[in-house]
């Protein structure tokens, strides 16, 4: 019998409308994988079994009327659990959302439901967006199905640990410093940052408004671009939300992009892991092959970004994260006797030490006599930053280095929240400067994937799938033939 879970999304969907099978198998394959192996990899918090059995059979009544349907029909979907699904919970990973349910549905959400995907269920994820390796969460940790014991990458790292693990063939995250882009390098996936304004953010729970963005995870370059054209429609809730026509990803895929340069910030990766160096010159060179001219850049300001990222996305973060005061959405301390007790005491028990801690940094750059120094400061470098990069993109076609600076570590591995940080050096400034970036695969190291990360000038997702989709076939090609 055929492995529906191993099949990708676009065979799953060619597969349904032919009749190959029914998209009562398809949810109930992917279901049945979810509830074998999920208490191992802790990737859902939610799972929408009875929903998703009830689409499907929907779906399978539509095919038999021959009536019409959405463009990702039968083609299951996970969603990390900051995105709003009407009547789900959304948790965000935190206590203090524990028991609650969301009134609304994500504009992402309505457009996958119009397409008439199946929503498989919500995915674990670092409380509020907040952290590197799914460690953080409120409720569990997620592990990483390449190798156990080690971690799948954060913040999304159950929606990437959930396609990794064959529990879906796509899902969604969310990217505010890398946490869609770093997951997929780790567990091996493609991982799109759009755009900031591309997708709409309307219906995600903030953590850094100007730098946060949703964006697709899939095991190949056509299944993300395919995601990517589904929610990437206009959206009037969204003051954001660049209301672009939507543009088919998946088209000339195989074509090569018309700029055919690339510029790597070689001073930047001076201290690079040697063995991270040797893969991503491996794809330097394979690039090369193809006759791209490889140009070296000057990126040095790139060296500031993650204490700008830390100044910025803390500020926003502590403003967005007011609201959950134990009044109006969350969890309220029963024993609470004033409403300066509800406050202090529904925060400091029901929100995680990694979220404090940002809040409290983000209050403190915000406060009187330090927004000039900290926060003014740090806007005014993220302003150099997006004109240095944009003078470089006019340049070059695009900008490579590796997603992250080593392999997936061990859970519990990295005990220094410096060195944590720090596992978003080279993708901070995408959110920064809002330019678009994805993560695609470049081999592994003793079992643990690599990620090389593209950068790519506003709009140009198309060109990002494009110089992505040769790499790919190129290990495809090597896999084969050994």
């Amino acid at each position: 019998m055929t492995d529906l879970t191993k099949k990708s999304a676009k065979e799953l969907h060619d597969g349904f409308l032919s009749k190959q099978w029914s998209a009562l198998e398809i949810a109930k394959a992917h279901l049945d994988e979810i509830e074998a192996n999920d208490p191992t990899i802790q990737s859902f918090l939610t799972v929408f079994h009875d929903k998703a059995l009830a689409k499907a059979a929907l779906l399978d009544r539509k095919l038999q009327n021959k009536e019409p349907m959405g463009s990702m029909a039968a083609v299951p979907v996970a969603v990390k659990d900051n995105i709003h699904i009407k009547g789900e919970l959304t948790t965000a990973a935190s206590k203090i959302l524990e028991h609650y349910r969301a009134p609304f549905s994500a504009t992402v959400i309505d457009s996958l439901e119009d397409a008439d995907a199946l929503l498989l269920g919500k995915t674990n994820m670092d409380e509020f967006a907040m952290g590197s390796s799914t460690e953080h969460s409120a409720f569990k940790v997620t592990q990483n199905p390449l190798k156990l014991g080690h971690t799948p990458g954060g913040s999304s790292g159950g929606s990437a640990a959930a396609v990794a693990a064959h529990f879906a063939p796509l899902s969604l995250g969310s990217d505010t410093g890398g946490s869609i882009r770093q997951p997929a390098a780790f567990t091996g996936l493609v991982g799109m940052k759009p755009t900031y304004g591309r997708v709409s953010r309307y219906g995600l729970i903030a953590f850094g408004s100007s730098l946060d963005q949703i964006g697709p995870f899939s095991r190949n370059v056509f299944d993300n671009a395919w995601l990517l054209k589904t929610i990437s429609i206009p959206c009037k809730h969204d003051p954001t939300n660049l209301r672009l026509k939507n543009v088919d990803y998946t088209k000339d895929l195989d074509q090569a992009p018309a700029n055919k340069s690339i510029g790597v910030p070689y001073e930047f990766l001076e201290h690079l892991d040697p063995t991270v160096r040797s893969h991503f010159d491996k794809a330097i060179e394979h690039y090369k092959e193809l006759g791209f001219v490889v140009k070296d850049v000057d990126l040095s300001i790139l060296k500031q970004s993650v204490s700008v990222y830390y100044v910025l996305a803390t500020a926003e973060a502590s403003s967005n994260l007011a609201r959950f005061d134990g009044i109006t959405f969350s969890h309220r301390d029963p024993e609470a006797k004033s409403l300066d007790e509800v406050y202090d005491q529904s925060r400091s028990i029901f929100i995680g030490h990694e979220v404090k801690q940002r809040i409290l940094l983000g209050t403190m750059v915000l406060s009187q006599g330090k927004i000039d120094e900290y926060y003014m400061q740090a806007a005014r470098v993220r302003q150099l930053m997006r004109q240095q990069v944009e003078t470089i993109l006019k340049d070059v076609g695009f900008i490579m280095m590796p997603t992250a600076p080593n392999t997936a570590f061990k859970i519990g591995g990295i005990k220094d929240p410096l060195t944590m940080y720090l596992q978003d050096i080279y993708t901070i400034f995408a959110n920064l400067t809002g330019h678009p970036a994805v993560s695609v695969p470049m081999g592994n190291d003793d079992g643990l994937p690599l990620g090389l990360q593209i950068v790519a000038p506003y709009h140009h997702e198309l060109d990002l799938y494009r110089v992505s989709r040769l790499l790919e076939r190129a290990l495809n090609s090597s896999l084969t033939h050994k």
